[in-house]
């Protein structure tokens, strides 16, 4: 009775098993049809990936390149400078500007002052003379008695003289020397003047 029991029950066991092999029938079709599994490919497709694991120069953890302990920068030498000069050609420098110098001209004109002489005639002394000249360039051009006697018939003798020989257009500036005519009646007063003339243009010239 037991054995039937487990004969039934196993029957049983290995229909229901059947029934549901049998009844997924695709499921059995596409593990039949599944490929081996191969990994997958990290760097995407059309890429050989032993090649990206495998290749020199990147980092087979993180795909990144490494440098190369023998790469160099290459330093390219700095170009010297040259200062060429063409041959056969001289620098001329700018002729510079003349020099203007702008003094004020000087006065050509000047007046000398003759040594003073007393007019003395026969141990009488009648007075001081002394003359000066006015000179322009080589020329006199005007003369005047600074000192002639005064005081009695002195006035007179003294008039005499300073109308013959002062002024510009008197016997000084005609002659231009000392070689002038005796005033008459002043003898003395025309000696001392002459000498003092005498000394002024010597001064002067």
């Amino acid at each position: 009775m037991r054995r039937a029991l487990l004969a039934i029950t196993g029957l049983a066991a290995s229909t229901t098993a059947l029934v549901v092999f049998k009844g997924s029938p695709g499921t059995s079709q596409v593990a039949q049809n599944l490929p081996t599994a191969q990994p997958a490919n990290p760097s995407g497709p059309g890429t050989d990936p032993g090649a990206a694991a495998g290749a020199p120069g990147t980092d087979p953890a993180g795909g990144t390149p490494t440098s190369s302990g023998s790469a160099k920068p290459s330093t390219s030498p700095k170009p010297g400078k040259t200062t060429a000069r063409p041959s056969g050609t001289k620098t001329t420098k700018a002729p510079s500007a003349p020099r203007t110098t702008t003094k004020a001209p000087q006065s050509t004109t000047r007046r000398v002052t003759g040594n003073g002489f007393d007019a003395i005639d026969d141990s009488q002394k009648y007075g001081f003379v002394q003359v000066q000249i006015v000179v322009s360039g080589n020329r006199i051009v005007d003369a005047v008695a600074l000192s002639l006697p005064s005081g009695g018939e002195s006035d007179i003798h003294s008039g005499d003289v300073r109308t013959a020989y002062d002024g510009s257009g008197a016997e000084v500036v005609q002659k231009q020397s000392a070689n002038l005519n005796t005033v008459s009646g002043a003898t003395a007063t025309s000696d001392a003047y002459k000498k003092s003339l005498r000394s002024a243009i010597e001064k002067a010239f």
